[in-house]
């Protein structure tokens, strides 16, 4: 009786050792298992993702394209810059340099990415494309010097509609306190 008792008090001591921020991350069956996917080409919308991952416990997966974009690649005055290239052409599929994610492990998958011409970047639809997304929760979010998520949001939403799409959620300037709120009324 004292071997389970001890055990158990060894235990206990454990957990209430591990840091708060340890603890608050602790899944249980019942918690959703959640894949924060994004692609970043200035920083922002990694720094959103990070918050998100961290509101949440989920990993974090980056979506690097196999060519860095410079920036020269991202003038959008340019309508000959790769950036401007890859919006006109809806069927570009910018290559993905990362190994696929092993989305199987998660139940939801939050995408993001940077706004380009009112919508995602093409190398999104390449990994949507790419990873089997069906039965996930799908979650947007986006940064994005003037644009809204409404359209980009919108547009995948209509490419791929067997997809469980939730409202996604433009993460300009977001706070901890900001993506926590969002991420709890989901």
């Amino acid at each position: 009786m004292y071997k389970r008792l001890f055990t158990w008090l060894a235990v206990v001591g454990i957990c209430l050792a591990l840091p708060a921020q340890s603890r608050q991350h602790m899944k249980t069956s019942d918690t959703p298992k959640a894949l924060v996917t994004y692609f970043s080409a200035t920083g922002n919308t990694a720094r959103a993702a990070r918050l998100i991952a961290a509101a949440t416990g989920a990993d974090l997966y980056e979506i690097r394209p196999a060519q860095t974009y410079t920036e020269k690649d991202l003038d959008w005055h340019d309508a000959h810059s790769r950036s401007s290239v890859e919006m006109k052409d809806p069927k570009a599929r910018p290559a993905i340099q990362t190994p696929k994610a092993d989305v199987e492990a998660y139940d939801v998958i939050f995408i993001g990415y940077p706004i380009w011409w009112d919508l995602a970047p093409r190398i999104i639809n390449t990994f949507i494309e790419s990873h089997n997304l069906k039965g996930k929760t799908v979650v947007p979010f986006a940064t994005s010097g003037s644009s809204s998520i409404t359209n980009s949001a919108a547009t995948l939403k209509k490419d791929y509609p067997d997809l469980n799409w939730k409202a996604g959620k433009l993460l300009n300037r977001a706070t901890e306190k900001t993506v926590s709120e969002w991420v709890e009324n989901l």
